[in-house]
């Protein structure tokens, strides 16, 4: 199969651009019934030549070159309908009746906030024209409008709010938020690469409108992604600032599978500075080696590394609920464990050339030691909540008694 991206230089051409090359070279076996042999990328820089040949050669179109923000407001229809005039007309000049894609907007409904705006009108514009042309010569035609396009690579200060307030906050910059209520539908780019999977496989969803909401129906005019997020601009920046501050709290929200807040700081984390890429972390340090935290969730407990030097024993504590694992990744060490009020000490030989979980028993005082007398023993440690120092659930007790 040879792909024609138009736009593909810009935020969705680029990321489909690189994920077809990933299906192309074997590298995204997720798609295994997608051959790819060709991929031809059209933009600004490209020529008309170039452009009819990729059209006389093309077995599917993705068209999302468009203009967004031209300096004169005529240039909208120059730029969106214009366009696809011309790669209409030289399609029908080879004969080649390939399905085509065009990446239309919201805006097109020309209903509610978005009103009758000249980039509305001129996608409204392309869409009759890419209608008109299926109708004409019964090719494929799938018209999507798309709402607020999020994702890594998006442009900041130029059509995205949520890409402005991403560049903005990770590199410690102003933001304005003038409607902290003002909440947007938000199609993130990894979604929208998938859809256009979907199509190029024939599966692609169809939907009508019902003004700006989109309605899926297997028999809709128009195509849509089925999966979208709603948020607030103020919910946005929250969360935002959530991410921001994580390397001072080590608090990492939650993420869950496919949910709006694990795409947003996916998003987030692509407009760091080289600066912030690394952070340092607090090494408590003494004479028996070291203790840092690593990270802290708000439900799910934290990680943190501790570093015991030759010969050291640390611990000698024992927790009422609070439990942990105690795995060594470096060293030979030995942790005992004792149930409290008893003589009963469990031991458990460990080192790091065979990467074990050992369970520290809430109720059972508990040690470990580094049974070298060269090597640092560093272990890794999850306990099942945050340290609170109001209530830290640790009582200082020997696991051999004396």
């Amino acid at each position: 199969m040879n792909i024609l991206i138009t736009g593909a230089a810009g935020f969705a051409g680029r990321n489909l651009t690189e994920n077809l090359k990933s299906i192309r070279d074997g590298k995204n076996r997720t798609r295994p019934h997608l051959i790819i042999d060709e991929i031809y990328e059209y933009d600004i820089n490209s020529t008309l030549d170039e452009l009819d040949e990729y059209c006389s050669k093309a077995d599917f179109v993705f068209n999302f070159a468009g203009v967004n923000r031209p300096k004169n407001p005529e240039d909208f229809k120059k730029g969106n309908y214009g366009f696809a005039l011309t790669l209409l007309d030289m399609l029908k000049n080879h004969s080649n009746t390939c399905p085509v894609m065009l990446a239309s907007s919201i805006q097109a409904t020309l209903q509610g906030r978005f009103g009758t705006s000249e980039y509305g009108l001129s996608k409204k514009a392309g869409e009759d024209l890419f209608f008109a042309y299926a109708a004409q010569t019964g090719a494929r035609v799938l018209v999507y409008r798309f709402p607020n396009l999020v994702g890594k690579w998006v442009r900041p200060n130029y059509n995205s709010a949520v890409g402005t307030f991403c560049h903005n906050i990770a590199h410690d910059l102003p933001i304005t938020v003038n409607d902290p209520n003002l909440e947007l539908e938000m199609l993130f780019i990894d979604d929208l690469v998938e859809e256009m999977l979907d199509a190029l496989e024939g599966k692609e969803h169809h939907c009508e409108f019902d003004g700006v909401k989109t309605v899926l129906t297997p028999d809709g005019k128009y195509c849509a992604a089925p999966v979208t997020h709603q948020a607030t601009l103020g919910r946005i920046v929250d969360l935002l600032e959530v991410f921001h501050n994580q390397p001072q709290t080590l608090v990492m929200p939650e993420i869950p599978p496919n949910s709006f807040e694990k795409k947003l700081y996916s998003m987030y984390l692509s407009y760091l500075p080289k600066d912030k890429v690394v952070f340092d972390l607090k090494m408590n340090t003494d004479d028996r080696g070291s203790f840092t935290e690593l990270l802290k969730t708000a439900n799910c407990g934290q990680v943190s590394v501790n570093i015991s030097k030759p010969g050291i024993t640390k611990g000698q504590h024992w927790h009422n609920s609070k439990w942990e694992f105690f795995i060594v990744v470096s060293g030979h060490g030995l942790i005992q464990e004792r149930k409290i009020g008893t003589d009963e000490v469990i031991e458990f030989e460990v080192s790091g050339d065979k990467i074990q979980a050992v369970h520290m028993l809430p109720g059972y005082t508990h040690n470990i030691i580094n049974l070298s007398d060269t090597e640092n023993l560093v272990t890794v440690m999850w306990a099942n909540e945050p340290f609170d120092p109001n209530h830290p659930d640790t009582f200082f007790e020997p696991v051999e008694k004396e």
